[in-house]
């Protein structure tokens, strides 16, 4: 939700100035940059290192931004390059609750359970709704906005990072939002009046009913 209203002026001042800094550099190797950094969140915050951590996410946060940038700047954006994205968002998302929850397992095991769940079911009807929605936007796949993004996600990361004693409160927000995205998601793509959907290549994947 945030990214839609500062992604703009975010891209402008400062994704795009970077972008043309950086250029050069394979869109690949920002990707894997970006999911090294996030990685280590787990050893940095099992460390103590809370600080450290935090930097750690926020960065991987900045370099995803900027590897489709470059990618469009250099023109070397590619499904592959996409789906390593993809892949690389999702590790880096699931190393963190990991490491949320091993800062204090024996008290956070559900909930860390949970929120993993939450985002699997979202990011699951994401990609779904993907498929069947032609794309508008500048990225290789149709891109829904939502109520929870990866920015959110990360702000709600820090915050259980920087506020431990309010990770039950701070995580049973973050599942409940992440699955209301999910419901919106959906009831969305259903309601919708007119939808252009990918007619072949799709539906002979799908099983018979």
């Amino acid at each position: 939700m945030l990214e839609s209203y500062l992604r703009p002026a975010y891209q402008f001042c400062i994704a795009d100035l970077v972008a043309r800094a950086i250029a050069h550099v394979h869109p690949t190797y920002i990707t894997g940059a970006a999911c090294v950094s996030g990685v280590l969140v787990l050893p940095m915050l099992l460390l103590g290192f809370v600080k450290l951590a935090i930097l750690c996410l926020v960065l991987s946060g900045f370099l995803d931004t900027l590897d489709g940038t470059v990618a469009r700047l250099s023109g070397n954006t590619s499904a592959a390059g996409s789906v390593l994205d993809i892949v690389c968002d999702r590790i880096v998302e699931s190393v963190v609750i990991l490491a949320l929850f091993a800062v204090d397992p024996s008290h956070r095991s559900w909930l860390a359970f949970f929120m993993l769940m939450s985002c699997y079911i979202c990011i699951t009807s994401f990609l779904v709704i993907g498929i069947f929605t032609k794309n508008k936007s500048a990225k290789e796949f149709h891109y829904s906005p939502g109520l929870i993004e990866r920015t959110e996600a990360f702000l709600f990361f820090i915050a259980m990072m920087w506020w431990p004693d309010y990770f039950g409160l701070l995580s049973s927000m973050f599942i409940c939002l992440v699955l209301l995205t999910s419901y919106l998601h959906i009831k969305a793509f259903i309601i919708a009046p007119k939808r252009t959907v990918f007619s072949s290549g799709v539906t002979s994947f799908l099983p018979r009913v």
